[in-house]
């Protein structure tokens, strides 16, 4: 079973980490939620059923612990903003915008964005989930998912058109 969580922790902690570090841009904070997630996961591996991948397993759990820590610094009365960092990796989201200051931009502009579309579209781009498994990991349909990660990309492009006018 050790080798098993190895290859899967092998197979997916970068992109995990990546899908985590763009939610709550913290790098500690990141670290810590991805190992709580494959601590989780290893813990509770008798309750997947297999029914989505592997990744998408993994994705939904990172989420959750998330949004619990969200909560928890709700609870306490600490803002988000006053543990975030500033994040950038350069990766492109959108092939025209292929060049370090465009995706600079985008990373900015992509906090702007309410959830679920900020999250739906990082999970799409960062961590290169399919619309079934990012539909999955909300509880919707695949339709779903497409349908706002579209809308998500129209306010970025939107938001992008924005500052270039200024």
């Amino acid at each position: 079973m050790n080798k098993e969580f190895d290859e899967i922790y092998r197979l997916y902690s970068a992109d995990l980490y990546r899908f985590i570090l763009n939610l709550c841009r913290n790098e500690a904070a990141a670290m810590d939620i991805m190992q709580d997630t494959m601590l989780r996961a290893i813990e509770h591996f008798d309750r997947f059923k297999g029914e989505c991948s592997v990744k998408t397993y993994l994705f939904t759990i990172a989420r959750n612990l998330y949004l619990d820590t969200l909560k928890k610094a709700e609870n306490k009365n600490i803002s988000s903003d006053e543990t975030e960092q500033e994040f950038s990796d350069g990766i492109s989201f959108v092939d025209k915008l292929t060049d370090k200051e465009s995706a600079l931009t985008i990373h900015r502009l992509l906090h702007r964005l309410d959830e679920p579309y900020k999250e739906i579209f990082s999970l799409r781009v960062f961590a290169e989930l399919s619309f079934r498994e990012i539909g999955d990991i909300f509880g919707n349909s695949e339709n779903w998912a497409r349908t706002a990660f579209f809308r998500a990309k129209k306010k970025l492009i939107t938001l992008m058109a924005e500052e270039e006018e200024r």
